[in-house]
């Protein structure tokens, strides 16, 4: 018996990995997080395997749902929204099943930053301009945020930022990182990315809280920050330039 915890994408059905899918489709045993999970997906699970919405369960009732599969010999498909490695509390669910020697593998997912990027057809690591990605978020009244870890802190790195889960910090997050990036620095908030309502919003790091107050969101947007979001201004990386080699290309003015 094996739990598998599944990345089952941002929303979008059809963004779960070919291997999630299949998984579904075959344990008797599926528990979803209802809240972000579309019920697309585990429809998927064969005829008669218990599916169940962990949305309003508590980690206690998780793990004595699995734990009961345990004992029937039944593998369970433990489906998380994005990808499971991200803000999706595996790690506590896989401490306590190690704790039960209760064998678990995890199948990653699309991720909410990757599959925004994708819609809004950026690339989020732009040569001259941001080769590093910074995931995030604020502290908020489930987690609080390792002082380390703060945005003053990281916004030193001027990096691409997808921060996640903070839709209602946007005061906070605009204040802290202003004097590293300023005002106009562009930023995007992704909302429901993946499903049929996905929505987003171009806004700058100076109008991001007046553009979430106009639109009224709490909760499932996701927002970017930085100077690659858009850019258009910036140097043609390595990898195509004709007139550069490397091990698998000859550059054009060193042949022949």
């Amino acid at each position: 018996m094996t739990v598998y915890f599944i990345g089952a994408g941002p929303g979008a059905p059809d963004l779960i990995t070919v291997r999630g899918l299949k998984l579904i489709q075959r344990c008797p045993v599926c528990l979803f997080a209802g809240s972000l999970v579309p019920e697309a997906i585990v429809a998927e699970a064969p005829e008669g395997a218990l599916v169940k919405d962990t949305a309003a369960m508590n980690l206690d009732e998780i793990i004595e749902d699995i734990r009961l599969a345990h004992e029937e010999n039944k593998d369970v498909a433990r489906v998380h929204s994005g990808d499971p490695s991200i803000y999706g509390a595996t790690a506590e669910q896989m401490r306590r099943l190690e704790d039960l020697d209760i064998e678990y593998e995890v199948v990653p997912g699309v991720p909410a930053f990757a599959a925004a990027a994708a819609a809004l057809g950026t690339e989020l690591t732009v040569p001259g301009i941001a080769q590093t990605i910074i995931l995030t978020r604020t502290a908020m009244k489930s987690s609080s945020m390792p002082e380390r870890e703060s945005l003053e802190i990281l916004g030193k790195a001027g990096a691409t930022m997808a921060i996640h889960l903070s839709v209602r910090n946007a005061a906070h997050i605009e204040r802290e990182l202003t004097p590293h990036y300023g005002t106009d620095c562009p930023a995007v908030i992704a909302y429901r990315v993946g499903w049929p309502d996905q929505t987003f919003i171009h806004a700058t790091l100076g109008t991001i809280k007046e553009k979430i107050r106009e639109a009224k969101l709490t909760r499932t947007a996701l927002i970017l920050v930085g100077p690659a979001l858009g850019a258009r201004k910036f140097e043609d990386s390595k990898l195509y330039d004709a007139d550069f080699s490397h091990i698998l290309r000859i550059a054009a003015n060193e042949k022949g």
